[in-house]
């Protein structure tokens, strides 16, 4: 392992010096063990505790299939799906990956008894499998988490829509959060040059996630002057919809929960900002009745911060506590995009206000190759930047996840892998200056 990190932190090793390495037999990774899906039975959502079920194993190396990618991961992130995995909900991931062994001989190696975690990356490509021609070894590369076998019709047209479409690291094995990651080619995207790898790492999944609701054409398709509110937006899925709703001209409503994360929104250049403890919106009366008078009232600070204006898009995440009011605030033939459900699946909203006033709800899952490959160009073209927060090391991965479960954390937090320390990789140093306020944006 050694070599390998030499020769990334070389910048000078070439193509044949990455193909004639000598590959591990062995890496670590960060998993969960089947042994342990009922660790956490009887105890409520909010006091399972990800510390105690992410452990560091050493792990083989799995064989290197056709289409298929060998990465050396420098650094990853952690997602909320890290954290659902950690805590075996909505339910245990070792199904997902029984369900994938049984597809072919090759998807076998991904049912195991441990599961390696992490739907993110930033590293160098080692090997490349039969089939594989727009990547070799030594190119430095992020990675999407979209996973497909696009053998179906189906995935022609949207490849979301393919019926063995896969979260890699979260419904497939040998994730992210590792020294070594297995990743299909068409996972693969080019580094940005004038980012460090864990701040490359950062956006991945949120960044396409919100490409897609917000801005695909597949999502709510947000145009120049839409008022769209955007829950969680100092958040890590949220921090990006308020980028792409300021860089695409609309004029983002940020919906935060502290003094702190609303500076954060100002200082991404977003003016409408609704601080909802301080303002005391309760939604729900109780568990199993919401207030409309509660909705009304959040409308009505809408419209003073709008002019008067109802919200064209909701981008919605926290799902049953705020879905409700969502559907309400929206204007009469309004989109309400919704992907995720952190504070619970099951949604209860008013349909008169739906279907009386033409609006629309639209489901949205990650993103396809295309949707991930703009985003990311936006990124490398410093259009977009990272939400990085806080970097933890490897064997810190579950301190990082308990962090992101109990929201102790702003926008993304980080995980050096291979890469020794914080602030390497970074090829493009002129354009990292004339970025460099925003990069670490939320490191300040």
């Amino acid at each position: 392992m050694k070599e390998i990190v030499d020769a990334v932190l070389s910048g000078e090793a070439t193509a044949a010096d990455y193909a004639a390495l000598r590959l591990p037999d062995s890496y670590r990774g960060v998993v969960i063990r089947k042994e342990d899906t009922e660790m956490f039975a009887g105890i409520p959502s909010h006091e399972k505790d990800p510390r105690k079920s992410l452990h560091l194993d050493e792990v083989p190396l799995p064989e290197l299939g056709p289409g298929e990618a060998l990465v050396a991961v420098m650094a990853s992130s952690v997602n909320y799906n890290s954290v659902w995995t950690s805590i075996f909900e909505p339910l245990p991931t070792f199904g997902f990956l029984e369900r994938y062994g049984k597809l072919s001989e090759l998807t076998k190696r991904h049912d195991l008894p441990y599961h390696i975690i992490g739907s993110d990356l930033a590293g160098v490509v080692l090997r490349t499998g039969p089939g594989v021609n727009a990547w070799r070894p030594g190119d430095e590369v992020v990675a999407h988490c979209l996973s497909v076998e696009l053998e179906s019709s189906d995935g022609h047209n949207d490849t979301m829509l393919d019926p063995e479409q896969r979260i890699w690291g979260f419904e497939t094995n040998f994730g992210g959060l590792a020294e070594l990651a297995l990743v299909k080619s068409n996972q693969l995207m080019p580094k940005a040059q004038h980012l460090s790898w864990e701040e490359a790492a950062a956006p991945g999944l949120v960044n396409s996630t919100a490409y897609r609701q917000l801005v695909s054409r597949n999502g709510a398709g947000m145009k120049q002057g839409d008022n769209v509110l955007i829950w969680g937006a100092s958040g890590g899925l949220g921090s990006y919809a308020t980028q792409f709703a300021l860089a695409g001209g609309a004029n983002p409503i940020c919906v935060v929960s502290s003094d702190q994360k609303a500076d954060i929104c100002r200082s991404m250049g977003a003016e409408a900002i609704i601080d909802r403890s301080a303002e005391g919106y309760k939604f729900w009366k109780d568990e199993h009745t919401q207030d409309p008078k509660e909705w009304k009232r959040f409308g009505k600070r809408i419209r003073e911060l709008t002019g008067g204006e109802d919200i064209d898009i909701v981008f919605e995440h926290p799902g049953r506590e705020t879905f409700g009011a969502s559907v309400f605030v929206t204007r009469k033939g309004g989109t309400i995009t919704t992907c995720a459900s952190t504070s619970g699946y099951m949604h209860e909203y008013d349909n008169r206000y739906l279907w009386m006033s033409l609006k629309r709800i639209i489901g949205s899952h990650f993103a396809n190759y295309r949707e991930a490959w703009e985003a990311n160009r936006l990124v490398a073209k410093g259009k977009i930047h990272p939400t990085l927060s806080k970097v933890y090391s490897l064997e810190d991965t579950g301190q990082a996840a308990y962090d992101v479960h109990r929201n102790l954390h702003q926008g993304k937090v980080g995980v050096l892998c291979l890469a020794p320390e914080e602030g390497m990789g970074v090829r493009d140093e002129g354009m990292r200056a004339k970025h460099l306020d925003a990069v670490n944006r939320f490191r300040t």
